[in-house]
This record gives C-alpha cells, sequence and structure tokens, in this order.
C-alpha cells in the first residue's frame, strides 16, 4: 500500500508493517503528519485504502500536517458524511524548532471534536 516502501529498511530490521486501512479500522484517535498536501490526499481519500473509508464512527482524525484550509474544509465535510469528527492541527517550526523543543500546533474544528481530543 501507500508509503511502504519508505519503510522497508525498518522492515528489513525487524519492524512489523500494517496498512493503514488497517490501522484506520482500529483506531479511535488517527493522527496523520505527513510530508506534503498530496500524500494527505492519497492517505484520506484513496477509494481502496483512504483512511476516512475505514475509520469507524465517533473516531477522530486529527492532522497535523501543514496543508491548505481548502482542504481541510474538504476533509472536514467528507468526515462529518462519514460520522467521523475532524481536526485540523497544522505544526509549525520545522526540523529546527522540533529539534529545538519549539514546534506550535495551531487547532481548528468542532468544539466537541477538540474537546474530546
Amino acid at each position: 500500500m501507500l508509503f511502504r516502501s519508505k519503510a522497508e529498511e525498518l522492515i528489513a530490521k525487524g519492524a512489523h508493517w500494517k496498512e493503514i486501512k488497517d490501522i484506520a479500522q482500529h483506531s479511535d484517535y488517527l493522527f496523520l503528519m505527513l510530508g506534503y498536501p498530496h500524500d494527505v490526499e492519497e492517505v484520506v481519500f484513496n477509494s481502496e485504502n483512504g483512511v476516512l473509508h475505514h475509520m469507524k464512527e465517533g473516531a477522530v482524525l486529527i492532522d497535523h500536517t501543514t496543508s491548505s484550509p481548502g482542504q481541510a474544509m474538504r476533509i472536514y465535510e467528507a468526515a462529518l458524511q462519514r460520522k467521523v469528527r475532524f481536526i485540523d492541527a497544522p505544526v509549525s517550526g520545522g526540523d529546527i524548532g522540533a529539534k529545538n523543543g519549539k514546534l506550535v500546533t495551531m487547532i481548528g474544528g468542532d468544539a466537541d471534536a477538540v474537546e474530546k481530543a
């Protein structure tokens, strides 16, 4: 499935691989922090393996990827239709911020979803 090739070195060292759709089916909270908005599109909306097609009702999808407000709204609207809650929570600071312990997370979403998370 998606992104397995990026984990091959870890798998060769004994890590176990799980398809994202399998993780989505069993998660109450699913966090994404992907490289690019097109990665988010693929992981969320892919017709076969996209997480929104497999998440259970009432689960919360939290995306830490820095994407556009339009993409966040599309995910929010699609999640509502599936009875999944969505929180857009991009992280600012990059690699340098992470190394220095100075990341900032901005949060957008329905108050009840944020409170639940």
